[in-house]
């Protein structure tokens, strides 16, 4: 006989032990008062009259009539052979269980006299006389009714408390619902913060800001000595993912002081107060254990600009909220020795009495990891991993070019996934290169089937894109082509965009040609157009707005930028004449279509390596920059000339012009 899953616990019983928990004592509860309820309800009875009633019992069909004084009320059991006679009262069903009829009487009928005369009356015919039954009864339903809504009101009031108890966080306590304005945040002390900076990879300047920070809660005379303040607060800015919350957990290991945490989101109730009372209570408990650092995580939730309405404001809770806090952070009060971090993504939103330096005086920087700091990421997170000898971190880190800290712990995990997944006991380097395709691409699609002709076509659309990056000189190099369908594309186009910070209208106009080349080249050879290029069309016509618009590159409309004016969220009004904005629409229409040109002469110019490498590429279905290369020859280089001229079927020349907002850095040119 088998086991099961059963273990042998030496010394003691197989199965675990039964905890006593008062969520049994209400399942009993409820479980004993519905047995109550439906313990003597039998059959549903049919209503008739007492005159209906009297018929069926002198037709010799009554086996008893059970009468109910206190009531005026006679339930009736039919007998058992004739139940079938009166199968239509009951709907066509035969009931089991008594009563079957019931009646209803004045306080004026008599029952003693009309039970009497229905006996005597079968008495004559010579059939059995019915059974009657007089009775008191007591309803204890209707003494319960009494007692059973105040008690749900009591036992809901109850699980309210409770539930605001649970919610009233480190000021909780005894209290329940008087304590939902004390603080949630969560208190970290000094021998609980293990996090130092040598955890926080890369961020060297960000870094060497928060160690003055860290100098300040451990050394505070030696700058008070000269007559200066210690800084009240730090505003962590940067995209997510870049590790703003591990950083100001860093400082307060570092700093070796209790390390108060809270979420934006958990100021703001739907009580009107409670925000404002937090925040108080929060400072409170800070000021008691000073110094020390207060965090405050996702600080737009409530720091974001106060409406212009007056009163027509959609939240005065979260304003109330807000300026509270900016009362605590530099009013009256003073609150020596304690220090804010707030962390956010969208400084651009926030008020600026919260941003004025006396509450935020720093904002840090926290940005995209560069080269050497990736490098550093990888070492970070792969510390804990089996990983191969052919795993390389500098190599990983020139592919992944603004990917942030969590993008990179995400590939490392996703790595070990793969590698797992193939019953591997090291992790290698195909796994990792896997691993940015599934993040980046997204999860390839095995179960899509496509028909020769759309792949083809999606050869002949990814080729595009590839021979044009690759003649353009100021076009990012090609990593690799694939035409294996991932997440929603049916292929793409990798590159490795350089690590700048400022582009070229030129750079710009080269990007725009390889974005549109897709679409030409699918349409030479196919000879239709098809929705492949919807993405490319897109961020075509965005980059071609925000150069004339935002970059203020137009030669109609020059050194003209309507960026402020367009982000102010008065979206009712343009900020530019009708005339303007058709010389805008002028301009972007000329740069499409010169896109368009551009990608067309390199193509047909170099028609016969085009056909080439598209069909290596519907016969590899991946290939890599060595292969373009073996099909068009060495990257063009950026020309130094002041004149450049497009390439020419050997590759010599070199493509002008160029245009683009930034690409997603490591991503695909474009998804087909």
């Amino acid at each position: 006989m088998g086991t099961g899953n059963r273990k042998n616990m030496p010394g003691g019983s197989n199965f675990p032990k039964m905890r006593f928990n008062f969520t049994w004592i209400y399942l009993l509860l409820t479980v004993g008062i519905l047995a109550m309820f439906y313990a003597n309800r039998g059959a549903n009875p049919q209503k008739k009259e007492w005159s209906d009633v009297k018929q069926y019992a002198l037709a010799g069909d009554v086996e008893k009539i059970v009468y109910i004084r206190n009531e005026y009320k006679g339930e009736v059991q039919i007998k058992a052979d004739s139940l079938q006679k009166y199968s239509s009262l009951f709907g066509g069903r035969v009931p089991s269980k008594p009563p079957h009829v019931v009646f209803l009487v004045s306080d004026k009928f008599d029952p003693e006299i009309s039970f009497e005369e229905v006996n005597d009356s079968l008495k004559v015919q010579g059939k059995l006389p019915v059974n009657v039954v007089m009775e008191q009864k007591r309803d204890m339903w209707g003494i319960l009714n009494w007692f059973i809504f105040p008690l749900m009101i009591l036992v809901l009031w109850f699980f309210l408390f409770r539930g605001f108890n649970r919610n009233a966080g480190a000021g909780g306590g005894p209290g329940g619902i008087f304590n939902v304005g004390k603080s949630t945040a969560k208190i970290a002390e000094k021998s609980l913060m293990k996090i130092t900076f040598n955890d926080v990879a890369g961020l060297a300047e960000a870094k060497v800001e928060l160690n003055e920070i860290v100098d300040f809660l451990k050394n505070p005379k030696k700058y008070t000595e000269l007559g200066g303040k210690i800084p009240k607060g730090a505003l962590l800015v940067g995209p997510p993912g870049t590790g703003k919350t591990l950083l100001a957990k860093a400082v307060a290991g570092e700093a070796d002081v209790p390390f108060f945490s809270m979420a934006g989101s958990d100021f703001v109730e739907m009580f009107v107060g409670v925000g404002a009372s937090r925040v108080r209570d929060l400072f409170k408990q800070a000021k008691e254990k000073a110094p020390c650092i207060v965090f405050i995580d996702e600080i737009d939730a409530i720091g974001r600009a106060r409406s212009k309405n007056g009163g027509f404001s959609g939240n005065d809770e979260r304003e109330n909220t807000l300026n509270q806090l900016l009362t605590e952070m530099d009013g009256f009060g003073t609150n020596s020795g304690v220090i804010i971090l707030a962390a956010t993504n969208r400084v651009d939103i926030l008020d600026k009495a919260l941003m004025r330096a006396g509450r935020f005086d720093r904002q840090i920087n926290v940005d995209l990891p560069e080269l050497a700091d990736r490098v550093e990421l990888f070492k970070v997170h792969t510390r804990k991993l089996k990983i191969g000898s052919d795993f390389d971190p500098d190599f990983f880190a020139k592919q992944t070019p603004g990917f942030s800290g969590a993008d990179i712990a995400n590939i490392c995990n996703e790595a070990a996934l793969i590698a797992a997944r193939k019953s591997k006991k090291t992790i290698e380097r195909q796994d990792f290169l896997d691993a940015i395709d599934r993040v980046v691409g997204g999860l390839e699609r095995k179960s899509l089937v496509m028909t020769p002709e759309q792949k083809k076509a999606t050869a002949y659309h990814e080729a595009g894109h590839a021979m044009v990056h690759w003649l353009l000189p100021n076009a990012d190099p090609v990593l690799k082509v694939t035409i294996i369908p991932r997440g929603n594309s049916l292929g793409a186009t990798w590159f490795l965009p350089d690590e700048r910070h400022t582009r070229s209208k030129a750079e710009m106009l080269d990007e725009m040609a390889t974005l549109v080349a897709g679409r030409v080249g699918e349409k030479m050879f196919t000879g239709e157009l098809s929705t492949g290029a919807a993405s490319d069309l897109d961020r075509l016509t965005s980059m071609a707005y925000n150069m004339i618009m935002v970059y203020g590159m137009g030669d109609s409309v020059p050194n003209m930028s309507y960026y402020g004016l367009l982000s102010n969220g008065n979206s009712l009004t343009k900020p530019f004449s009708d005339k303007t904005a058709d010389e805008i629409d002028k301009e972007v229409r000329s740069i499409v279509d010169n896109s368009i040109d551009r990608a067309t002469e390199i193509i047909q110019g170099n028609k016969d390596k085009f056909v080439r490498l598209a069909e290596l590429l519907y016969e590899k279905e991946v290939i890599f920059a060595e292969d373009i290369e073996s099909v068009l020859g060495p990257k063009v280089k950026p020309d130094t000339g002041a004149d450049q001229t497009v390439p020419d079927a050997s590759g010599d020349g070199l493509g002008a012009g160029q245009e683009g907002g930034e690409p997603e850095a490591g991503e695909t040119v474009t998804e087909k």
